[in-house]
């Protein structure tokens, strides 16, 4: 391993063309990736993957390259090719490094890397049997177990060396149930900033058993109605919402573009008096938390807009450099292969005051949706669509019966506006974020809404 004379070296020659800044991001992780299908286990990957990425910044520019060759002679060999970036000559530089350490507390009680294969094989099994058990309709079941270990060395030419180790894990499963010519589906997943152990408070079973039964009820359920109505969004419907409509756009980069929505409108009113929208990578053991990010910032939690006021955005060191300000710690890579660019951790609506019984009662006819789906979201405009992947009508104040097909159609600013009630509840929900082809971890969330009125999609009523 390097050390810091070797890395003071590298970032040295990095900067030798005049660059502004000089970063070294070296990565290690193991990994593990199962997945079954049609009753049969169709892939088991496992690898490490070790490489380095160097960046230099002249100005707004970044010149970024890589390699697999972390040797001190590899890693000056790549340094001296970005360092062209630079516009003066050949000069000598000289960078002092001093190590951050930073403490997470963490109780991570069983490493992935110590459980067998076996034992993460019949995890999968375990759910697919649970889930075909379930009922005689569902026809397919898919799951997939995914784990990694991902130590981090960054360096930079401010000075700062910091170290890091990432462990999370997941489970996803989806059921398909069939009848007729209908076909309906059920998804669940459970992820976290954790080890094996996520999986002792999150049964494959009752996970497997979710989803199944969310499958076989759409397949029961009747035709969604189509057209305006209030709209009620359970908290286990995860943050989708917030993520796609509301948080992209509040990502810096595309803000400095003008690419979204909400450029040059902090101080105004951007949404209900009553919603607060934070991003909080300090959540611990969420699936997006990060004890710094891949820049060697330590995570935070932002305040983005506070009761209905837009407060801030999520910026990396490029896109604070620009505006002579301090990173969120928002930077975020998918691998060493890859640039750091704004992306969110666990973003999420705060909870509010109201009880969430009450804003079903207090809502005559509509649409509860308990379960979101896939959706597709214009961060310039804020337009979306998404689907609904479990939802139910809602006659004189009351939850009645399930209906399938529903989508919802709308503004991100203007919906978040029209926000009149929200819940002192508070859900959250896995993903995998993708922007500019980098995938990242992410967790969302919300409390219970109340939307008075939005589009919603399914069948018109004559």
């Amino acid at each position: 391993m390097l050390n810091e004379r070797d890395l003071r070296e590298v970032l040295e020659v990095a900067l030798s063309h005049g660059g502004d800044f000089a970063e070294i991001f070296i990565e290690k992780k193991r990994n593990t990736g199962i997945s079954l299908e049609a009753d049969r286990i169709e892939r088991i990957v496992s690898g490490v993957d070790v490489g380095a990425g160097i960046r230099v910044l002249v100005g707004e520019n970044t010149s970024y390259a890589y390699t697999n060759d972390i040797s001190k002679e590899g890693l000056k060999k790549v340094a001296a090719i970005v360092a062209k970036a630079g516009k003066e000559s050949k000069k000598d530089v000289t960078i002092n490094l001093k190590q951050i350490k930073y403490t997470t507390d963490l109780d991570i009680v069983k490493m992935p890397d110590s459980v067998s294969i076996d034992d993460k094989v019949e995890l999968v099994k375990r759910a697919n049997a649970a889930a075909r058990k379930f009922d005689k309709r569902i026809v397919q079941v898919t799951a997939g177990y995914g784990d990694a270990v991902q130590e981090v060395i960054i360096v930079n030419s401010l000075g700062e060396l910091v170290q890091d180790t990432r462990i999370r894990s997941r489970l996803l499963i989806n059921s398909v149930a069939s009848a007729g010519d209908v076909i309906q589906t059920g998804y669940e997943a459970v992820g976290g900033f954790a080890g094996f152990e996520l999986f002792d408070n999150n049964v494959p079973e009752e996970m497997a058993e979710k989803a199944a039964r969310r499958a076989v009820l759409m397949l029961e359920a009747k035709p969604a109605p189509a057209g305006k109505m209030p709209v009620v969004m359970a908290a286990e419907a995860g943050g989708t919402m917030v993520h796609e409509a509301c948080g992209h756009g509040l990502e810096a980069d595309l803000v400095q573009k003008n690419l979204s929505v909400y450029a040059g409108k902090i101080g105004q009113k951007v949404a209900s008096d009553i919603v607060t929208v934070i991003d909080d990578a300090t959540l611990k053991n969420k699936y997006g938390f990060l004890a710094i990010d891949d820049e060697g910032v330590p995570g935070q939690k932002t305040v983005l807009i506070e009761n209905g006021i837009l407060k801030d955005y999520m910026y990396d060191r490029l896109a604070a450099m620009k505006e002579n300000r301090e990173s969120t710690g928002n930077g975020r890579r998918e691998s060493y292969q890859d640039r750091p660019i704004p992306r969110m951790t666990n973003t999420y609506i705060a909870p509010g005051k109201s009880d969430p019984k009450d804003i079903i009662r207090s809502t005559e006819r509509g649409l509860f949706v308990k379960k979101m789906g896939g959706g597709q979201v214009n961060t310039t405009t804020g337009e979306f669509v998404f689907d609904v992947a479990e939802g139910y009508l809602i006659k004189d104040g009351e939850i009645k019966e399930p209906v399938r097909g529903a989508t919802l159609t709308g503004n991100g600013p203007e919906v978040l506006q029209k926000i009149d009630m929200v819940g002192n509840d508070l859900g959250f929900a896995i993903g995998t974020c993708g922007k500019d082809g980098q995938g990242a971890p992410v967790s969302d969330a919300q409390p219970t809404i109340r939307i008075p009125e939005l589009i919603v999609g399914g069948i018109l009523n004559d």
